[in-house]
């Protein structure tokens, strides 16, 4: 027949408990105390209580920089040189990588040439539209003389029909040369425009930093080919930095923008704990997981690196739990107990418990509602010890036992 775990806990091997007994008094020292001599030892107690506690859980996730990008090459050229490191600080505009520009260099010269070109093919074609309008206006001065002498019988109908056909070629040539300036102002357009695409692509030839931070990882070498798309440096900003986790649809009404969540981090000099805050939960389950990635800002300032391991504490669903001072719970090693008053006596119970909340200590098993324990047990107090106690009068016995 199984013990329940509230008995099991009470009960000790003689051996044990004298072994616990002996080094919660400091020792296996001899020397004659005061319950020895009859007189009791006078102790501090507390009550065992209940009070509503939130389920506290972990979930651990990965520190990443709110700002890091992966610089690539827009076009195909070789590296001529990289002006950075792994590990360097780059200020934003600061050249990072130069490839090699003399094609797109001469290309860009061959489009500006074109557009000068174009431009003096449109000077042309406009000089020659202003010596077509004058013409056009002396063919219309001699058509109306000739049509006038023509109405007094004083021309002849075939200089009329002179005057006619001069006047219509001359408005010909006006809109051929007209037709001639726009398509030289839209051939100037054009060249202008390659020009300025050729002198863009010239431009993409040195890789700039979008802002100030850190390089964290070089990928390519001079002499290298670039290729379009090809990673070349990874930067991220030192300014801010968050931890990113992943909550299961079951917890993940627990966490809410805005909140403030502990976080724990790891870090080759030990753990540090920071108060960070949930900036952005995301819509979208993974389908394997079935878990939403939660972002979590750290304060500005915070000393880590991109890829360290962090830890981030939620509250669940609160629940009853036994609850004693911090100060009443002994540690040895990896055992834990606490002194309970029996009569007249203090008596070394094995408890079980969980993280602390503040000056409180959760009991999960061990203790019963009511009971009192001794707060900050002096040195010579060992199990069986008389003691005095002061503090809260002896619960009536509990009806059932807690965990």
């Amino acid at each position: 027949m199984s013990m329940p775990m509230n008995s099991r806990f009470r009960l000790l091997a003689p051996a044990a408990l004298a072994a616990l007994s002996t080094v919660a008094c400091g020792g296996g020292h001899t020397d004659e105390t005061a319950a020895e001599r009859g007189t009791p030892l006078r102790v501090s107690v507390a009550q065992v209580t209940r009070a509503g506690l939130a389920d506290r859980f972990e979930v651990g996730g990965t520190v990443v920089a709110r700002e890091h990008a992966t610089l690539v090459s827009r076009l195909m050229a070789p590296v001529a040189r990289v002006h950075v490191s792994a590990g360097d600080r780059v200020r934003r505009g600061q050249v990072l990588v130069t490839l090699d520009s003399a094609d797109l260099t001469a290309h860009a010269s061959s489009a500006r040439a074109a557009a000068d070109a174009a431009a003096q093919g449109g000077a042309a074609a406009r000089a020659e539209h202003e010596a077509a309008r004058a013409a056009l206006a002396l063919a219309k001065a001699s058509y109306d003389r000739v049509a006038t002498l023509h109405e007094r019988k004083s021309a002849t109908a075939h200089e009329l029909d002179q005057a006619t056909a001069a006047l219509r070629a001359a408005e010909a040539r006006v809109s051929g040369a007209a037709a001639r300036v726009q398509e030289a102002e839209s051939g100037l357009s054009a060249a202008r425009a390659a020009g300025s695409a050729a002198t863009a692509t010239a431009a993409f030839t040195r890789i700039l930093a979008p802002f100030s931070g850190v390089v964290i990882e070089r990928l390519v070498e001079p002499g290298n080919m670039a290729t379009p798309g090809q990673p070349l440096l990874r930067v991220e900003s030192t300014d801010r930095y968050r931890l990113e986790v992943r909550l299961d649809d079951a917890r993940l009404g627990t966490a809410r923008q805005g909140d403030d969540v502990p976080v724990v981090l790891d870090g080759s000099s030990g753990t540090t704990e920071v108060d960070g805050t949930i900036a952005e939960i995301s819509r979208a389950v993974d389908s394997g997981t079935r878990s939403s990635l939660v972002k979590i800002d750290l304060p500005p300032g915070t000393s880590v690196r991109t890829g360290t391991y962090g830890r981030a504490r939620f509250a669940g669903a609160a629940a009853d739990s036994l609850m004693v001072p911090a100060g009443a719970v002994v540690t040895r090693g990896q055992v834990k107990s606490v002194f309970v008053v029996e009569g007249d006596a203090a008596r070394l119970r094995l408890v079980n418990v969980g993280p602390a909340e503040g000056d409180r200590v959760p009991v999960l098993a061990g203790l019963t509602e009511g009971e009192r324990v001794v707060v900050a047990p002096p040195p010579g107090l060992r199990d069986g010890t008389r003691v005095a106690a002061s503090g809260p009068a002896p619960a009536r016995p509990a009806a059932t036992e807690g965990r």
